[in-house]
């Protein structure tokens, strides 16, 4: 009786909701950034993929990468980066702040593969568009930050 009464009820709506698959793009897009900076992250520390014996020192995103190693911390501190905002995307755990520490090295990989290594420039794409993609989702976590006046302690 309940169903008869609501399919007559001005307002109601009997028929259930249909839910539509765009309510797990965000999902699929942190778990994507997240698999991408903790396997690469870890990487840079354990080497666990191997490099390819290809490499000329003198190709200059070859050259960015030996430089970036060469001062000692650079290198280890992206890396780092990387695997703690992979970590934090895939445990779902304060992913604006992650999206944010990381944006950084997103810009950084898409202009080395846009100027210096093109043949890479798909998954950098990829990567930047869900930046923008999960900062769009997460944009009220924002708005705080970005407002033009705030005053200390507000």
């Amino acid at each position: 009786m309940d169903a008869t009464l609501s399919s007559t009820t001005p307002g109601v709506d009997a028929s259930p909701k249909k839910k539509s698959f765009a309510r797990f793009l965000p999902t699929v897009a942190r778990v994507f950034m997240g698999l991408v900076f903790f396997v690469f992250g870890l990487n840079g520390f354990l080497e666990f993929i191997p490099t390819p014996k290809d490499l000329s020192p003198t190709d200059p995103a070859v050259a960015f990468g030996i430089a970036m190693k060469a001062t000692g911390f650079l290198f280890a501190l992206v890396k780092g980066t990387e695997t703690v905002v992979g970590l934090l995307l895939l445990a779902n755990r304060f992913v604006p702040l992650a999206l944010a520490l990381i944006a950084p090295v997103i810009v950084n990989i898409f202009l080395t593969h846009a100027f210096l290594a093109p043949s890479g420039l798909g998954m950098a794409v990829m990567l930047l568009a869900a930046e923008l993609f999960l900062a769009w989702s997460y944009r009220a976590a924002y708005r705080p930050m970005l407002a033009m006046k705030v005053n200390p302690g507000s």
